[in-house]
């Protein structure tokens, strides 16, 4: 998924198919402000959140992927995919971008890449 977004379809924008991302595991897509890991659970919930953990900008999408959680591979922070916020007795959040799941085909939502920071 490490292409760039292809299809426009009204606020939400296609970026592949649900089978480009493994059960409990991620992909990278790279937006001109930054990059957005996209999630798939084991029941093939999908969660897109920028790809920077908030203790120390650690790769989320290398992360391990439990329930609606990722642990992040640096040092094991455990972020919410549902809010993008530590858990825990960690404090700090990434952002969370909304995300569907359509005809096997994921989107996320247009308005919020626009309004990403570099």
């Amino acid at each position: 998924m490490n292409a760039p977004v292809t299809t426009l379809s009204g606020d939400w924008i296609e970026i592949g198919a649900l089978e480009d991302i493994p059960r409990q595991g991620a992909r990278v897509v790279k937006t001109a402000s930054g990059c957005i890991a996209v999630f798939r659970t084991a029941d093939d919930s999908v969660f897109a959140l920028d790809d920077r953990c908030p203790h120390k900008g650690g790769p989320l999408s290398q992360g391990i992927v439990h329930g609606n959680s990722v642990t992040c591979p640096l040092h094991n922070w455990v972020i919410s995919l549902e809010t993008g916020m530590a858990q825990g007795a960690d404090e700090g959040s990434t952002a969370a971008t909304a995300a569907r799941v359509e005809d096997g085909r994921i989107y996320l939502a247009r308005t919020a890449l626009a309004q990403r920071v570099a």
